[in-house]
């Protein structure tokens, strides 16, 4: 059998890349640049040339659609940067990727525009309580009780024959999200800080959007933990630094203590071992293999969330024996979860815990 192999068309090539799918383009180009438009137009310009996307002519008229759409603007000094709008847009784009993920893992939660009642209810029954509902009396059960309580012929309906539906509903969350941003998240080649950004992006958008009574705070974790804001999350960059875990847990710890919501958690995104901690005021390092100094102050961290009702989701986004053996011990000390993901699903599996561990059973 012949199989003909033709070329690349740019004309054709052009017409199936849609606008929209062209600003989507620049959204991801952009955050991996972490906000330097400078950078993503060059990336731009050279995916352009590589596949036939558009000449330099092309390449400019983008250009002034940017400017005309209000999605970047010359600073002080007449370099280009990112608008308010831009910021707008990746996070929306974040969203709907990570959404798109979360349905192709065959887990999602849909929503109606209508307003009602955050009950949700279970097949499960138990007996009638003052102050319970009427509508979650499960009336078949009900009169089954009472019919083998009295028989056909004398029943009558007790309050002690009345059952109703369990029920669950959303509680309030707030969670810190841990990023880490040492050397290793760039290390061989791998990009790993944009889909922790991305995911962060996106939780960031979910509980505003959805969830306004939730709280999200994020921490980058490298040689120190500080915590940043959500507005700085597409400039986020990695740096020469260590993995001081414990660092961020403590801070994770600080930031919850002032929360009055009723769950509490720490999402912390790594790909590393710890390999530092501060011990007297100073930075105590060793990158070579698990120190038991570290690992110790590190596990005493997760003990303390543990008893502080705090839960850590680990997500880890690398499969090295020894690394996995630290989280495994990590997610035993402090009774969490930890998941080992590749960098595709990651937002997925964020946004699938997060929305689990928001419900709790109303007894």
């Amino acid at each position: 059998m012949r199989i003909a192999y033709l070329g690349l068309d740019p004309d054709e090539a052009r017409k199936a890349l849609t606008e929209k799918e062209l600003l989507k383009l620049w959204n991801q180009l952009l955050l991996m640049a972490s906000g330097d438009v400078q950078q993503a137009l060059e990336w731009l310009k050279q995916l352009a040339q590589r596949h036939g996307l558009g000449d330099e002519s092309w390449f400019e008229r983008f250009l002034q659609s940017l400017t005309d759409q209000g999605l970047v603007r010359p600073d002080e000094q007449g370099l280009l940067v990112p608008t308010r709008k831009a910021e707008r847009a990746i996070r929306k784009d974040s969203l709907d990727q990570v959404f798109r993920n979360l349905e192709g893992m065959g887990q999602g939660e849909h929503r109606t525009s209508g307003s009602g009642a955050s009950l949700e209810r279970l097949p499960e029954t138990r007996p009638f309580t003052f102050g319970d509902l009427s509508s979650d009396i499960d009336y078949k059960l009900s009169i089954t009780n009472a019919l083998k309580r009295a028989g056909l012929d004398d029943m009558d309906l007790r309050e002690d024959d009345l059952e109703v539906f369990e029920t669950e509903h959303f509680a309030n969350c707030a969670t810190v999200l841990m990023i880490d941003i040492s050397h290793s998240m760039i290390l061989y080649g791998e990009d790993r800080i944009t889909p922790a950004k991305r995911v962060a992006i996106a939780l960031a958008e979910l509980i505003q959007t959805r969830y306004p009574k939730d709280s999200l705070e994020v921490i980058t974790f490298g040689d120190e933990a500080r915590q940043v804001s959500l507005s700085r999350l597409p400039y986020l960059q990695v740096g020469p630094f260590h993995t001081n875990t414990r660092a961020g847990l403590q801070l994770a710890q600080r930031l919850l203590a002032r929360k009055k919501h009723t769950n509490k958690q720490i999402f912390m995104i790594t790909d590393g071992k710890p390999s530092a901690v501060f011990e007297n005021g100073r930075l105590y390092k060793n990158p070579f293999g698990l120190d038991p100094r570290i690992v110790a102050l590190t596990l005493e961290e997760a003990d303390h969330c543990r008893r502080r009702n705090i839960s850590i989701s680990t997500f880890m986004i690398a499969q090295d024996a020894v690394l996995v053996d630290f989280i495994d011990r990590l997610t035993r000390t402090n009774k969490g979860r930890a998941y080992y993901s590749a960098l595709d699903s990651l937002g997925g599996n964020i946004l699938v815990d997060y929305m689990r561990n928001r419900r709790r059973r109303v007894r």
